[in-house]
């Protein structure tokens, strides 16, 4: 035992356990810890002097398995392991708005650590389900494909489904700059959580928070690719705590974002092997779904309090297939999904979402007269139906050539076109109104005769339609 080991010993008076019989990586096998619990926060200190953290990931009456926390250089299989007794918590308090933070939860904003409020477990509490509130009014985005199509409501989880290579990291930065609740007195705040990201997507994502201001209003939490896998699983929770907090205790609207979540699930596939467990589909965990559902399930309504928790994770496809695990367990737990596609980036249209596939299943509830305006369901309807005949229209011009179609499908061609270069399609920075967003739509609409707008009603139609304005 070295000199420092032995000052540790005498510094830290309790129970500790000496020596380690493996070191992989950054787990740490602990032989003859019986008094270990699953989860638990343990301390570690190396040959080295310092002080690491870590956390049970599996225990036994003959053996724990430990995932260090932080970087493992120097680390060796002679330690002191301390148990803290405690599972994983961070203190929640107002002094979290505007403040950056790691996987850990230390401080990457040049600040001190938050040493005031309460402390809370990142596990969270089940929200009862006879209390929550079914969620019913609109967050106001300021991308009108999601404005006006596929309409974000308070306490509801609307994943964003896309592919590596396609711009959903800028689709979140905007959000997440953007993002507001209408109406007076409401204030609002925005919780991200970044997992697995390599330093020039974090670098990315940390710029544009500050130079834009959106910071002041935001609490981050940043995990690196390059962390241990430990820390995916904590960043979501340490995020969604701080958004309970600011929600149900501060009475905030919070909407929190969180990318890749796909990253996540990678690192949840590498403990359970390393743990020795029996894969499920594709080597991940048989308990995926129940394990994502404690997280989904964290947004809400909560009847009597004021606040709201709204989830936007990102989730990046592998092969860009839908049918896959991650995206496959994340459509049955939340409301709806927003796709990316490859076909309208490809033709530098931004954001590429391709609203046919796409859905929002709270959006009616959170639309229409009271809420946003009273022609937003109608519009949406209808931009729905004529987008979806003028795609049909473009397959088939691609066969006969568009001279060959008829007059009606010319139109629908044509209106497919300015849907996507006039409505769709806006800039990284450009944060439209929903007032700008309908009338957006109109003008879109304008360029078919008013018989073919059958989802709409014929006073809708005369208070809003740009030829009797």
């Amino acid at each position: 035992m070295s000199d420092l080991l032995e000052r540790a010993l005498h510094r830290y008076p309790g129970k500790m356990y000496r020596g380690a019989s493996e070191l992989r990586g950054s787990l740490l096998v602990l032989e003859g810890a019986p008094d270990l619990a699953y989860g638990e926060v343990v301390r570690i200190y190396g040959e080295d002097g310092r002080e690491r953290l870590g956390r049970v990931l599996e225990a036994g009456v003959d053996r724990a398995l430990i995932e260090v926390l932080g970087d493992v250089e120097g680390l060796s299989t002679d330690v002191l392991v301390k148990p803290t007794g405690s599972t994983f918590k961070v203190r929640v308090s107002e002094e979290l708005l505007g403040r950056m933070f790691n996987g850990r939860f230390e401080p990457i904003d040049g600040h001190p650590p938050v040493v005031h409020g309460e402390l809370r477990d990142i596990t969270g509490a089940p929200m009862n389900p006879v209390s929550r509130e079914h969620p019913s009014q609109f967050i106001q985005t300021g991308v009108s494909v999601i404005d006006g199509m596929l309409s974000l409501v308070r306490g509801q989880k609307l994943p964003i489904f896309s592919v590596s290579g396609l711009p959903h990291d800028l689709l979140a930065a905007q959000i997440a700059r953007q993002a507001t609740v209408r109406g007076e007195g409401e204030s609002f705040a925005v919780v991200f959580a970044g997992i697995g990201l390599t330093r020039d997507e974090a670098g990315f994502f940390i710029e544009q928070f500050k130079e834009t201001g959106a910071i002041e209003r935001m609490v981050a939490v940043i995990n690196l690719a390059e962390d241990p896998p430990i820390e995916r699983l904590l960043t979501p929770r340490i995020a969604l705590t701080v958004a309970e907090y600011l929600a149900f205790d501060m009475g905030m609207h919070v909407l929190t974002i969180m990318t890749d979540m796909t990253n996540y699930c990678e690192a949840l596939r590498e403990l359970s092997a390393a743990r020795g467990e029996v894969p499920g589909r594709l080597g991940y965990p048989g308990y995926m779904y129940s394990d994502l559902a404690t997280i989904y399930e964290r947004a809400g309504v909560i009847r009597g309090r004021r606040g709201s928790l709204t989830l936007l994770p990102i989730v990046t496809m592998p092969g860009g297939d839908l049918r896959h695990p991650i995206p496959d367990l994340t459509g049955y737990i939340t409301e709806g999904q927003v796709i990316l596609s490859q076909d309208l980036h490809a033709r530098g249209i931004y954001p590429p979402v391709n609203v046919l596939p796409s859905l929002s299943r709270l959006m009616r509830a959170g639309v229409g007269a009271g809420k946003t305006r009273e022609d937003h369901t109608y519009v949406a309807d209808q931009l729905y139906d004529a987008y979806s005949r003028g795609v049909r229209a473009r397959d088939l011009a691609r066969v006969v050539g568009a001279i060959n179609l008829s007059e009606r499908l010319r139109r629908y061609l044509k209106f497919a076109d300015a849907f996507e270069q006039e409505f769709l399609s806006q800039g990284f920075y450009e944060n439209r109104s929903l007032e700008e967003t309908l009338d957006r739509a109109w003008r879109v609409l304008s360029l078919l005769p008013e018989e073919e707008l059958v989802r709409i009603p014929v006073e809708i139609i005369k208070k809003y339609h740009p030829s009797y304005r």
